[in-house]
């Protein structure tokens, strides 16, 4: 796909986007569009297998008719393979196609169907290692909210409407080579970014901030066996590591949970084996989930000004030094470790305005990069914009020492700090 091509897809998407976006506010036309788009990836990437399986014996799996024994048969053990595989199932008259077929269809009330597909998805997946990846995926997709119309007739229409033109995409996934749907995915996810204003934040990283800091954890590497993300958001800064260099596996956490099904979203959409991620959903500063872990890099952006309880409990955890122990409340500060009691006091304003998006947690990793405040949204697409970028090397497990000298100028200037 040439880039002209690219950039018509991803302003065909954005049209379609724009269909519901008189209905609701971006954040949630966000999350039905995303939705939307990654069932369509799911019924694709399943069907593209379950044909290759079944190549042999001259079947189609839109063929294989459900209502019979001898089809019956084929869809169990295409199933048994398509879980091990894949990590999930549907059967045929449950593909996105499908549905969009119906959806077509003068007075044909799809609603009911696709909210029993959505959850048979979920479902497929229980009892199986990946039944934690796709837990609640579409939990944010009410398909009976007043948002989308007043009447379930309009309702209905709208979505109809929605998936029909979706249904005309070729995303191209039987190109192995080709990444043309997760591109897209990550464009849309950057303009709705971008209308979020300071909200954004909750759940993207800036492009141009992500390649800085991919860049930094994977100088002179082809290849690391894993990256860390504290905060990770929808999981682009993740990804963005893999488009740098080859990644084994990735590890996340994200407190929000719509930023979190994002994530998991993102990463089967961008074709990573649910074997190969483990994002969790919790707070990282009050329930760290990966502890017991090492990771070959770590890349965080995390939010801006997000509060610390200080909770007493925390008086006896080594990831805090002593003197940010006693700042309840000030999220920024106790984010802030390498320094001593006295630098820590006396220095507050400066490191405030510099260091605000230093992030607070053991890293056991081998490098390690802090994306300060300046790198917003609001700013990235500026000429300066990179105005200061701290890089750390975890010079010993559970410690990080970084440069305290704001780097100014250009990326190729920013240098690692080194022991």
């Amino acid at each position: 796909m040439t880039d002209e091509q690219k950039r018509q897809l991803e302003q065909k998407l954005w049209d379609i986007a724009d269909t519901l976006r008189g209905k609701m506010n971006a954040d949630q036309f966000r999350d039905y569009i995303l939705g939307f788009i990654f069932f369509k990836y799911l019924s694709e990437r399943l069907e593209i297998y379950a044909d290759g399986i079944l190549e042999g014996d001259g079947i189609k799996f839109k063929d294989i008719d459900e209502a019979t024994p001898e089809g019956l048969d084929v869809l169990e053990a295409v199933k048994e393979d398509a879980l091990n595989a894949l990590g999930y199932f549907l059967k045929p008259s449950e593909l996105f196609s499908a549905i969009a077929q119906r959806g077509s269809q003068p007075k044909q009330f799809i609603i009911d169907d696709l909210t029993k597909i959505l959850n048979n998805i979920q479902r497929s997946t229980m009892g199986t290692e990946s039944e934690e990846d796709f837990d609640d995926l579409f939990s944010d997709m009410d398909l009976t909210s007043n948002n989308l119309g007043r009447t379930e007739g309009a309702k209905n229409e709208l979505i109809a409407k929605v998936l029909v033109h979706l249904d005309e995409i070729d995303f191209e996934l039987r190109d192995a080579n080709s990444d043309v749907l997760g591109d897209a995915y990550e464009y849309l996810i950057g303009q709705f970014a971008s209308g979020a204003g300071k909200k954004a934040g909750e759940f993207y990283t800036p492009q141009q901030v992500s390649i800085i800091l991919a860049r930094i954890v994977t100088t002179g590497k082809d290849r690391i066996k894993s990256v860390y993300d504290p905060t990770c958001g929808s999981g682009s800064l993740l990804l963005r590591v893999n488009k740098e260099c080859n990644v084994g596996e990735f590890f996340g956490q994200e407190m929000n949970r719509t930023t979190y099904n994002l994530a998991r979203m993102n990463m089967i959409l961008h074709g990573v084996h649910y074997r190969n991620f483990d994002l969790k959903q919790e707070d990282t500063l009050e329930h760290p989930q990966h502890l017991d872990q090492k990771f070959e890099a770590v890349v965080a952006n995390p939010p801006f000004s997000a509060k610390w309880s200080a909770n007493p409990l925390h008086m006896n955890d080594d990831r805090f030094p002593e003197s940010l122990k006693k700042l309840v409340g000030k999220g920024e500060f106790v984010k802030v470790l390498g320094l001593s009691e006295n630098e820590a006091l006396s220095n507050y304003g400066a490191i405030h305005r510099h260091c605000e998006h230093l992030i607070a947690i053991r890293f056991k990793a081998i490098r390690v990069v802090v994306c300060p405040s300046k790198l917003s949204i609001a700013t990235s697409n500026a000429p300066n914009a990179f105005e200061s970028v701290i890089a750390a090397r975890c010079l010993t497990v559970g410690r990080i020492r970084a440069s305290r000298k704001a780097y100014v100028g250009s990326v190729s200037a920013i240098p690692l700090a080194t022991a």
